[in-house]
C-alpha cells in the first residue's frame, strides 16, 4: 500500500485552470482565436493582430482599420477587419478584398470565408487560386461557418437569414432561418447535428437540423455579439451588448452560468481554450480576459476602470470632452505612443503629418506636407477628415461647432506639451 500511494504521488496532477489577462493592445478586443498548439490570437480597435505564446505577444501590423476577426486553419493565420482587407500570417500579404468591411471569418483546410458588409461572401482558396464570391445577398453578412468537410458554409445576415451554399459551385442551397431581425453569429456542431444563432434582438436559438426544432434560451438583453463552443461540445457560451457571457449546458440544455463579465459595454469576442477549461473574452477593456469555465462568477471583471470615452461628461470641461469623444479611442496623448489605432497626439503642434516613428501610416499622410497646428487641426474637423485628407484612415467625423473645435485645441495645447 505504501508503494502505491508513492507512485500515486509521483503522477503529476493536471494543471488547475487559472484566471489571467493578455494586455497590450490600444483599444477594444474584437475578435479572438485558439490554435491547437494553445497559441491565441486577438484582433483589435488598434488595427492590430495580437499573436500570443506564453502570454507574450508578437505583434501583427498591417491593416489600416480596426481588425474584427482572426481565425488559424492549421497552417497559417488569417485576419480582416475595416480596411476590407483578408489577410495572411506571417507576412501580412492581402488575399482578399471586399468593397466593405469584413466583420466574420471561417477558416477550412483549404478554404477561408469572409463575411462583409458589402453583401457578400468571399471564399478564398488558401493555395491562391482564384476565389468565388457568393451573393450579393442583399444586405451585410454578418457571420460564416463551414461544415466540417468544406463542401458547405453557413451564412447569416442583417436580413436575418440563415443560409446554407455549395463551396464548389458558389450557389444558395436553402434558408434554414428568416428572423425578424439580423444574425450576428453562428456556432455548427455538426456531430450532434445542430446550429445555434444569436441576434440583434438578443435571441439566442438552437435549431436542430434533423427536425427543425429550436431550443429558446433567449434573455431579456441585447443584442448578441459573440458565441462559442467548448472543445468537448458540452458548452455553449454567449456574449451579448449589456456584458453578460451565459454559459449553455448542451448535454441537458439549461443555463449552467450567467455571469456580468464587464464593468460596462458589450461582449464582443468569445473563444474557448484548447483544453476547454478557460473562457476567453474580449469587450471595450483593452486586454483579454480568460476566467476558468467553473467559477467564473467569483472572478474580476472586464474594465475595473472606464476608458475614457466613457467618463461622465459633466466631469470634464468641453475640450476634454470634445477629445474624449472623437479622439480618446484611436489616440493618446502619451510620450511612450501607447499603442492605438491612431499615433500619439503628444507634441503633434509643429509636427508633419505622418511623420512619427512607429506608427504605419496611410500612403496618403506619407510625405504629406500638413504641418499640424491651430490651423489645420481646426481645418481637419471642420470638413472632416474624409475631404481634409482623402485617403487617410482617420474615420469620418466632423465636430460642427466652432467653439467646440476651439475648446479641443485648447485642450490638446495644454495635454501634448504644446508651447504657446
Amino acid at each position: 500500500m505504501r508503494g502505491l500511494v508513492l507512485a500515486l504521488a509521483l503522477i503529476p496532477l493536471p494543471a488547475l485552470a487559472e484566471f489571467f489577462t493578455l494586455k497590450g493592445h490600444g483599444g477594444p478586443i474584437m475578435g479572438i482565436a485558439t490554435a491547437s498548439d494553445g497559441r491565441i490570437a486577438t484582433a483589435s480597435f488598434d488595427n492590430s493582430v495580437g499573436l500570443w505564446a506564453d502570454r507574450t505577444p508578437e505583434w501583427l501590423e498591417g491593416h489600416e482599420a480596426a481588425v474584427n476577426a482572426v481565425a488559424f486553419n492549421g497552417t497559417a493565420i488569417y485576419s480582416a477587419g475595416d480596411d476590407f482587407t483578408l489577410r495572411k500570417w506571417p507576412g501580412g500579404d492581402v488575399v482578399g478584398r471586399h468593397q466593405g468591411k469584413i466583420v466574420g471569418l471561417a477558416a477550412s483546410k483549404t478554404h477561408v470565408a469572409t463575411a462583409s458588409w458589402d453583401g457578400t461572401i468571399g471564399v478564398w482558396p488558401v493555395n491562391g487560386t482564384a476565389h468565388t464570391t457568393l451573393g450579393p445577398t442583399g444586405s451585410g453578412v454578418n457571420a460564416v461557418v463551414f461544415s466540417s468537410d468544406g463542401t458547405q458554409l453557413y451564412s447569416a445576415g442583417m436580413d436575418g437569414s440563415l443560409r446554407i451554399w455549395d463551396v464548389r459551385s458558389g450557389q444558395e442551397i436553402t434558408r434554414l432561418i428568416e428572423h425578424g431581425f439580423g444574425i450576428n453569429e453562428l456556432v455548427l456542431n455538426e456531430p450532434d447535428n445542430w446550429i445555434a444563432y444569436g441576434a440583434v434582438d438578443g435571441v439566442t436559438r438552437i435549431l436542430d437540423l434533423s427536425t427543425g426544432e429550436e431550443r429558446d434560451f433567449t434573455l431579456d438583453r441585447r443584442p448578441i455579439l459573440a458565441m462559442a463552443l467548448s472543445p468537448d461540445r458540452r458548452f455553449l457560451a454567449v456574449g451579448d451588448g449589456e456584458g453578460y457571457i451565459m454559459v449553455i449546458d448542451t448535454s441537458d440544455w439549461r443555463i449552467a452560468q450567467d455571469f456580468r463579465a464587464t464593468l460596462r459595454g458589450p461582449v464582443w469576442a468569445l473563444a474557448f481554450s484548447v483544453d476547454g477549461e478557460n473562457i476567453h473574452a474580449g469587450g471595450i477593456d483593452e486586454a483579454m480576459y480568460s476566467w476558468p469555465v467553473t467559477t467564473l462568477s467569483d472572478r474580476q471583471q472586464m474594465a475595473s476602470a472606464e476608458p475614457s470615452f466613457l467618463q461622465n461628461p459633466d466631469e470634464m470641461d468641453n475640450g476634454e470632452r470634445q477629445f474624449a469623444r472623437k479622439c480618446s479611442i484611436c489616440h493618446s496623448l502619451t510620450p511612450d505612443s501607447q499603442r492605438r489605432a491612431g499615433p500619439s497626439l503628444h507634441g503633434v503642434f509643429g509636427r508633419r503629418a505622418g511623420t512619427l516613428p512607429g506608427y504605419l501610416y496611410s500612403d496618403t499622410l506619407q510625405g504629406s506636407d500638413i504641418i499640424w497646428n491651430d490651423e489645420t487641426i481646426n481645418a481637419l474637423f471642420d470638413e472632416g477628415p474624409d475631404h481634409y485628407i482623402p485617403g487617410s484612415k482617420m474615420p469620418m467625423q466632423r465636430i460642427t461647432q466652432a467653439q467646440d473645435r476651439q475648446d479641443l485645441i485648447a485642450f490638446l495645447r495644454r495635454a501634448t506639451g504644446a508651447r504657446n
